[in-house]
C-alpha cells in the first residue's frame, strides 16, 4: 500500500493495515514509534490482542528537561498492556552530538540518511525495532512489524527482523507493508 501524502493523516489506515497483516501472518509483536502517545493509542485500539511495544525517545531530545509523552500517558498505556521503551536514538544518539559539535558525516548518520531514502518511516521503523530489541522488549530472532512515520503520526509499516545495535548489520527488512510515495 502506498499513500499519496506522508504524516499523521495515515495513522488510522496504517493501524488497520497492520492489524490485518499481523492476523494473516501470525505476527506476535508490533513496535510503534510514538512521541506523545497518540499513535500508540490508535494502534492499541486497533489491535487489543497484539503485544504492542511503544518506543519513544529520551527525555529532553526535543525540549530539554521535557518528557514529550508525560508520565500520565505512559501510565495509561502501560495499564492497557503496552510495553514502553524510552531510549536514545539507535541511529543517531551520541553521534549526532559529535557531528553537530565538530561537523562532518559519521557512519551511523549515513546509515540513517540512507534508510530515509525509502522514507522517514522506514528509518524510524528500523531504529525503533533496534531500540526495542536492545531493551529486551521484543524477542531476539523473531520477525516483528515496526511502525514509523512523520509529522506526528504513522505512515509506514515494515516487517523486520532487527539486530541489536551492536550487530545492526544483522537486521533484515523483509517487507515494506505500507509507506508514502
Amino acid at each position: 500500500m502506498y499513500f499519496v501524502n506522508e504524516g499523521k493523516e495515515n495513522t488510522e489506515k496504517v493501524a488497520a493495515i497492520v492489524a490485518d497483516y499481523v492476523k494473516k501472518n501470525d505476527i506476535k509483536h508490533v513496535v510503534v514509534a510514538s512521541v506523545s502517545g497518540y499513535t500508540a493509542d490508535v494502534f492499541m485500539k486497533a489491535m487489543p490482542d497484539v503485544k504492542i511495544t511503544v518506543v519513544t525517545h529520551v527525555v529532553g531530545s526535543i525540549k530539554k528537561g521535557t518528557d514529550m509523552m508525560g508520565g500520565e500517558k505512559r501510565a495509561e498505556l502501560t495499564a492497557k498492556g503496552a510495553r514502553i521503551v524510552t531510549a536514545g536514538h539507535a541511529l543517531s544518539g551520541v553521534e549526532r552530538s559529535i557531528s553537530a559539535q565538530f561537523g562532518g558525516a559519521y557512519p551511523v548518520e549515513i546509515m540513517a540518511h540512507t534508510l530515509r531514502m525509502f522514507g522517514a518511516g522506514v528509518k524510524v521503523g528500523v531504529e525503533c525495532a533496534t531500540m526495542a530489541l536492545d531493551n529486551g522488549a521484543i524477542p531476539y530472532e523473531e520477525d516483528v512489524v515496526a511502525v514509523g512515520g512523520s509529522r506526528g503520526g504513522a505512515d509506514t509499516a515494515i516487517l523486520i527482523r532487527p539486530g541489536y545495535s551492536s550487530a545492526i548489520f544483522e537486521t533484515r527488512i523483509k517487507e515494506i507493508i505500507c509507506k508514502p510515495y
